[in-house]
């Protein structure tokens, strides 16, 4: 019932259910989560076969590096550093040395990170070339999709005025200050969401599909001017690298705007579709 106040009658809070996500979008999100998961643990893996990343065509421990993770001797035990540049931290325990069976052992990353956990460069590889083909597959799926239900241009595709400056520094301020979206407003992505989906999917990942491919050389034989457009394949390599971890932390963000913004209803669509919203009075 509503309430009144003063003599006037106050519209009353309603809760109503909207369908938020399509069937095609909640089980590709799903595969991409395991996907994902399973190909940043193979590829650190991988990683660990050479904890070291170049510029250019070759790569070498003579060469110089961007990036190395290693082990130094410190007396009688091993410590972790990890090099960025010029600048070292010391990363005992998670990156450069962690402990293996009770032990510190020289690891890019750690035993609990990687699939499998000891130190297997063709098992590794296994996973990882399993898991990117089902990405790739479901992604294209998810591509089809989008385009032929109008996914992209009607959820997606930001409207001139939601790409205004003002707008924009406005969407930063409410997520800065954890203001979500509520009533009407809480039905779409805002611009922040738009554009940061929009670059994951049309950017990030095909950047991440193409580099990998550069890093084969049975591609390379095949289409040998990936090596020219990436600038060698130790370059496709950082490339590739930078891009996962740019896309980790995507979903580290993901992941806390989730849970901060209602755990459960976020949840609930993305596994039935179903959305909860709250609307005043009954002009839903």
């Amino acid at each position: 019932m509503a309430e009144s106040e003063g003599g006037l009658s106050l519209p009353s809070a309603k809760t109503v259910y909207i369908r938020r996500h399509s069937l095609v979008t909640r089980i590709s999100h799903w595969i991409n989560v395991l996907c994902l998961s399973l190909l940043l643990m193979s590829g650190m893996q991988i990683f660990n076969a050479h904890p070291a990343l170049y510029w250019g065509q070759y790569g070498a421990d003579a060469d110089p590096s961007w990036l190395q993770m290693k082990a130094v001797e410190d007396g009688e035990t091993l410590r972790g550093t990890t090099r960025i540049g010029d600048i070292t931290i010391p990363t005992t325990g998670i990156l450069g040395a962690s402990r293996v069976d009770g032990e510190m052992t020289e690891r890019g990353f750690p035993a609990w990170a990687t699939i499998p956990s000891y130190q297997d460069l063709a098992t590794g590889r296994r996973w990882h070339f399993f898991f990117a083909w089902l990405f790739v597959i479901n992604g294209f799926v998810y591509l089809v999709y989008g385009f032929a239900a109008g996914h992209f241009r009607r959820d997606l595709a930001p409207s001139g005025g939601e790409l205004k400056p003002r707008n924009i520094w406005h969407e930063i301020i409410d997520h800065a200050r954890l203001r979500f979206p509520k009533g009407d407003k809480a039905r779409h992505y805002n611009v922040l969401q738009k554009v940061t989906y929009l670059v994951v999917i049309f950017i990030l990942l095909p950047l991440m599909l193409a580099t990998g491919l550069t890093m084969s050389p049975g591609i390379d034989a095949g289409y040998p001017f990936l090596l020219d457009v990436f600038g060698g394949r130790q370059t496709a390599r950082s490339i590739h690298f930078i891009s996962a971890w740019t896309i980790v932390l995507f979903v580290i963000v993901h992941l806390v705007m989730v849970i901060l913004s209602g755990l459960w209803n976020n949840l609930r669509s993305m596994v039935t579709g179903r959305y909860a919203i709250r609307t005043e009075g009954s002009n839903i």
